[in-house]
């Protein structure tokens, strides 16, 4: 269950950046990423543990969001909801979200971008945010716990 903030209204940036800050304390899990390349794409393929919620960083571009498998809560600017797999969608400039896995999930992002170093795609498609617990290729800054799916 995500936190009485986010519940009582419609979620702001501010109440997803209070979210990773509070979940920043927690035992944090390190996820088998997977990324692939293909002229001028990449693409970022995320298994999700049941129960786990992730909070990302803000997007600089429109991208490809895609739930492939599973169910998960997605929470972002202004809206709330709950998806089950398959679901394609189109994700805005400005966008950061955090998401809350029921079962074991499969997303995946799509991004335009002719980059194939993790770091030079993070300064291109990512804000810059310190205070993530994941750096560049979705690699934890500093892992507690390990996770498998």
């Amino acid at each position: 269950m995500l936190p009485d903030p986010l519940v009582k209204h419609l979620p702001v940036v501010a109440d997803l950046e209070w979210l990773q800050q509070a979940l920043s304390s927690l035992p944090q899990l390190t996820f088998d990423t997977r990324h692939y390349f293909a002229d001028g794409m990449y693409l970022r393929e995320l298994p999700r543990l049941k129960g786990t919620v992730i909070v990302g960083k803000v997007h600089k571009k429109e991208h490809f969001y895609i739930v492939l498998s599973g169910e998960v809560t997605v929470v972002s600017s202004g809206k709330k909801e709950r998806i089950q797999a398959p679901r394609i969608m189109v994700s805005q400039p400005g966008t950061k979200r955090a998401v809350f896995a029921h079962e074991d999930s499969i997303c995946i992002t799509v991004h335009r971008t002719d980059a194939r170093d993790l770091d030079e795609i993070e300064k291109e498609l990512i804000e810059d945010d310190p205070s993530a617990c994941y750096g560049p290729g979705n690699v934890l800054k500093t892992p507690l716990i390990e996770g498998e799916l």
